[in-house]
């Protein structure tokens, strides 16, 4: 019932940026705001990991391999969540996914269908 759907991929050369954005239809009511979301990844043969996670006091975390060139961000009144992706390199392709997370980092809904970033020359 909850809907994520992940925008802003695609394919760019190494050092290049992208800003990846997320909706959830449930969102657009205003009592719907999850505390803490994240942005992971899953690249070819690979585990899905956590890249990047906010809580609603901006407080951010990020795995050391995108640390500096990631920052996650979100609007609270649009119900919006960002990721700018800046310095790209071809490790960072992979699929893109976002979602609320529990206090331990799990995901909390269904998997949306992801948005593809691909970095190569």
């Amino acid at each position: 019932q909850v809907q994520l759907v992940e925008s802003g991929g695609g394919l760019v050369q190494p050092g290049e940026s992208l800003r990846l954005s997320c909706v959830a239809a449930r969102m657009i009511t205003s009592v719907f705001n999850p505390n803490r979301w994240g942005w992971f990844r899953q690249a070819p043969g690979k585990e899905r990991e956590l890249v990047a996670s906010m809580n609603i006091d901006s407080n951010r975390n990020y795995a050391d391999s995108v640390k500096g060139r990631f920052t996650i961000s979100r609007d609270n009144a649009r119900k919006r969540v960002f990721l700018q992706m800046i310095n790209l390199k071809p490790e960072d392709t992979a699929v893109y996914y976002c979602n609320a997370l529990t206090t331990d980092n799990q995901p909390k809904y269904s998997w949306g269908q992801g948005t593809q970033v691909t970095v190569s020359s």
